[in-house]
């Protein structure tokens, strides 16, 4: 009778590694899969939506988004306070928050896209991406201060 032969300690070795790559590369591939699912959508969207970008801020007329749009590469631009953010249909739109307020911690929302950050502290960035699947005039806001609203307008 002839005696098996036995796996080595190298092909053990090679067999986890494989496994540990293909479990990494599946990982990975969920995890890109879900980063391009909006908030508001059960699929993935692959393409390059409008990036909106405010910042929470608290100033000696109280507490306010404000964005500010860059007017070229050297040019700071215009400061705008409680903007309107504009959008057409479907269209896929990523908000960029920021909390600039030192003392206060702040969040965005829009209820009817199903945008809600979380509550950001000093500094705190997120980013939420939708779909503008609605047309209207919605308002987002921030739960912690109802003063801070503006206004989401989809064509």
């Amino acid at each position: 009778m002839k005696k098996q032969k036995q796996p080595t300690k190298k092909s053990n070795i090679k067999i986890f590694v494989i496994i540990g790559i293909i479990l990494a590369g599946v990982g990975a591939g969920y995890g890109g899969i879900n980063a391009m699912t909006p908030v508001n959508s059960k699929t993935p969207v692959f393409g390059f939506g409008e990036n909106i970008f405010i910042n929470a801020k608290h100033t000696d007329q109280g507490f306010s988004f404000v964005t500010q749009s860059g007017g070229g590469k050297k040019s700071m631009g215009t400061t705008q306070v409680s903007p309107t953010i504009y959008l057409t249909r479907d269209q896929l739109a990523s908000v960029h928050v920021m909390n600039n307020d030192k003392d206060f911690k702040h969040n965005f929302n829009i209820d009817e896209f199903n945008v809600h950050s979380k509550d950001l502290g000093y500094f705190e960035p997120q980013t939420i991406t939708f779909v503008a699947d609605k047309t209207g005039t919605f308002r987002y806001h921030c739960t912690l201060h109802p003063e801070m609203s503006g206004q989401v307008i989809v064509q």
